[in-house]
């Protein structure tokens, strides 16, 4: 019978021989040093995994190189994790030595394994998006080149995740991570009627604003906004290239903290914003990296071992959070949206 294109294939067919061998029979596992995960079996079987820092954007000849390494060291074995690392599986201990210096040699790091940091998920960015308020790509590449010890080392308080969205439609799932670099318009859309006049259905663009900034405007054929209710998240272009919302000169970042989607200890929670906004200065964007930096260096040296950020900010407090980290405090940040009054912060200890 011919094999009909019905989606993936099932994920059974793509396992290591080990791996389908063991199959729910691993005892336990171990990291003999950073960038190896090593699973032991009942059976005694042992798995290497080998965690490599990759783009999230690669070439056809980056994967080349790594399908190369993977034939040569793995049986031809390897995935890619949701956080864009590749891990070379293999089940020969003897080669994983030779396999991180045939990585280290092309210049890959080895490492996000861990208490370090592990890869940033990001979005598009301006190579591919139509929304963006930062790019992603130059900013993860301007951020982990400053952090890149943190990666090929194990010597933070817990695990840390770091995520990015190029917008406030958050596809970077920025909101869950331990610390989000999101990136904000300021300025509400400008409507250009004749664009709206010849290709647009204004009833789904009135429909796609969050906060019903956008009503018709039957005199012009258009739409008006109420700048007062926009939140600039740019949705109402994706329905519109006559809304046209990105800008330059007001464009930036905004970084937020303490999210995180794990169980363990306490129970998963949203970043919360720390600051507003931060300029868009490619190609390094120093400003944003220098932030970042400060945070996980005052966080790594006053945690507790196994607290994440957020673990760590909720028992010292968020106003110690401000007063260690250096960030000054405004009231951008507090959260006055009207459909969240279980969030506001309440108490007679809120000092700001």
């Amino acid at each position: 019978m011919a094999r009909l294109d019905q989606g993936p294939p099932h994920y059974e067919q793509m396992l290591p021989p080990i791996i389908k061998e063991n199959y729910g029979k691993w005892r336990y596992h171990e990291i003999p040093r950073p960038g190896v995960l090593k699973h032991v079996s009942e059976t005694g079987a042992e798995l290497y995994s080998i965690r490599v820092g990759s783009p999230r954007l690669v070439s056809i000849e980056f994967v080349r190189d790594l399908c190369d390494l993977a034939d040569k060291f793995c049986d031809g074995h390897l995935r890619f994790t949701a956080r864009h690392n590749v891990e070379f599986l293999l089940g020969d201990a003897s080669k994983v030595e030779p396999l991180i210096a045939a990585l280290t040699e092309k210049g890959l790091p080895v490492g996000g394994t861990g208490a370090s940091i592990s890869n940033v998920v990001h979005t598009q960015g301006w190579v591919h998006c139509h929304t963006p308020a930062t790019d992603a790509s130059g900013v993860v590449k301007s951020v982990m080149d400053d952090l890149h010890d943190y990666f090929e080392e194990m010597k933070l308080p817990a695990k840390l995740k770091i995520g990015l969205a190029c917008c406030l439609n958050m596809c970077g799932a920025a909101h869950c991570s331990d610390i989000a670099i999101v990136g904000v318009h300021r300025t509400p859309p400008r409507i250009n009627d004749e664009k709206i006049q010849k290709g647009t259905e204004i009833p789904s663009l009135v429909a796609s604003c969050p906060t019903g900034a956008i009503r018709p405007n039957p005199k012009a054929k258009s739409v008006i906004v109420n700048e007062d209710k926009c939140m600039y998240c740019g949705n109402c272009y994706t329905m519109s290239p006559g809304m046209e919302i990105m800008d330059p000169k007001n464009d930036g970042c905004a970084i937020l903290v303490g999210g995180k989607t794990s169980n363990a200890r306490t129970a998963p929670s949203f970043s919360r914003m720390v600051i507003p906004f931060l300029p868009n200065n490619p190609p390094r964007w120093p400003e944003v990296t220098e932030a970042i930096r400060n945070i996980i260096d005052v966080w790594a040296a006053n945690a507790r071992q196994g607290e994440r950020v957020g673990e760590w900010i909720e028992r010292i407090g968020w106003e110690r959070f401000f007063t260690l980290t250096g960030i000054p405090f405004s009231d951008k940040l507090i959260d006055d949206y009207i459909f969240s009054r279980e969030t506001f912060r309440t108490s007679a200890a809120f000092k700001f």
